[in-house]
């Protein structure tokens, strides 16, 4: 049975609940990383320059899923931040798979998927319409 005359009237809709998640993910990611930004590139071993960088690609970045505005090039970004997480967390701190609690790069990698989706698909036609 093809299910898809069902379900494809709701693509746009899961598109824009995927685009939400990864927005408000990264959104509170890059806010985090703005607002303390001393214990942060601390912790990810950084300096404080390129831990502002990096919060200023994941704020812009879930701005731009959010809005859909330049969607595909805002999953690009985050695929880029994620891809410098996962080589972070499996070669420089020796995180395996699925790490300790939720340190592993398993995290990581399912946003990467989710940003290629809509990277691939598009951001569907929920975007803000002055803009599209």
């Amino acid at each position: 049975m093809d299910l898809a005359p069902i379900f494809n009237p709701y693509a746009s809709i899961a598109l824009l609940a995927l685009r939400l998640m990864i927005a408000i993910v990264f959104g509170t990611s890059g806010w985090n990383h703005i607002t303390n930004l001393e214990a942060r590139s601390k912790s990810i071993g950084m300096s404080k320059a390129f831990t502002a960088f990096l919060a200023i690609a994941e704020l812009a970045g879930a701005l731009g899923l959010a809005t859909g505005v330049l969607a595909r090039w805002a999953a690009i970004g985050l695929i880029l931040v994620m891809l410098g997480a996962i080589q972070k967390k499996m070669f420089v701190w020796k995180t395996g798979f699925w790490g300790q609690g939720s340190q592993g790069w398993h995290y990581d990698l399912m946003f990467v998927v989710m940003n290629a989706v809509v990277l691939c698909v598009g951001p569907g036609a929920l975007v803000l319409p002055f803009l599209r």
